[in-house]
């Protein structure tokens, strides 16, 4: 019996006679769980509950748009095929992966930069906060169809986990520059100035 974890989805559909726009959408599904194509209209997929889940919801409305589609449940009988597959699976999410890793440097750049200057403000540090949780999103995606665990991931992750300390350190300098600490706070208190003759 084919297990989920060695199992399959052998998926064939068809958008011929339908509107374009599902030919669009069923191609944007199926990339979004990081299909393998085997040929034009006919892909793989590891046999795992959450993506039985959305191709069943896929197969469905595209029944109900004119579409047509058939999916099969395979097991593979030679392992080396299988290890390709899953090496190809890898390579794509790898590739994925690199693009994240290629324009985070822009973003490390951008906050030297405007630390440079002595732009390091809240507005800045909003912007910055919203181009991080693009990354952070963009990662999720990728991370949600890396079925076996691309080698790239980990780089990512961490790339993704310094951007992060960077945006908090351009933060506190932004705190500093806009809130600089109260003076009266920064003087010590009657009490202290007595311990402190006392001890003189």
């Amino acid at each position: 019996m084919t297990s989920e974890t060695d199992g399959w989805l052998l998926i064939s559909v068809s958008t011929a006679g339908a509107a374009a726009t599902l030919r669009v959408q069923v191609w944007r599904k199926l990339r979004s769980l990081g299909a393998l194509y085997l040929q034009q209209s006919v892909c793989l997929l590891p046999l795992r509950p959450e993506v039985v889940r959305e191709v069943r919801r896929l197969t469905d409305r595209m029944r109900q748009h004119g579409g047509s589609s058939r999916v099969l449940r395979i097991a593979f009988t030679d392992p080396a095929e299988r290890e390709q597959v899953i090496a190809e699976l890898n390579a794509a999410r790898d590739a994925e992966y690199a693009e994240v890793l290629e324009r985070l440097p822009s973003f490390m750049e951008e906050l030297a930069m405007e630390r440079a200057r002595g732009r390091a403000t809240y507005a800045e540090v909003e912007e910055s906060e919203a181009d991080l949780e693009r990354f952070s999103s963009w990662m999720a995606k990728i991370a949600a169809r890396d079925y076996f665990d691309a080698p790239g991931g980990q780089v990512a992750r961490d790339a993704v986990a310094r951007a992060a300390e960077a945006l908090a350190e351009f933060e506190q300098a932004a705190l500093s520059a806009e809130a600089p600490p109260d003076p009266a706070a920064l003087r010590p208190s009657p009490s202290r100035r007595l311990r402190a003759a006392e001890e003189s």
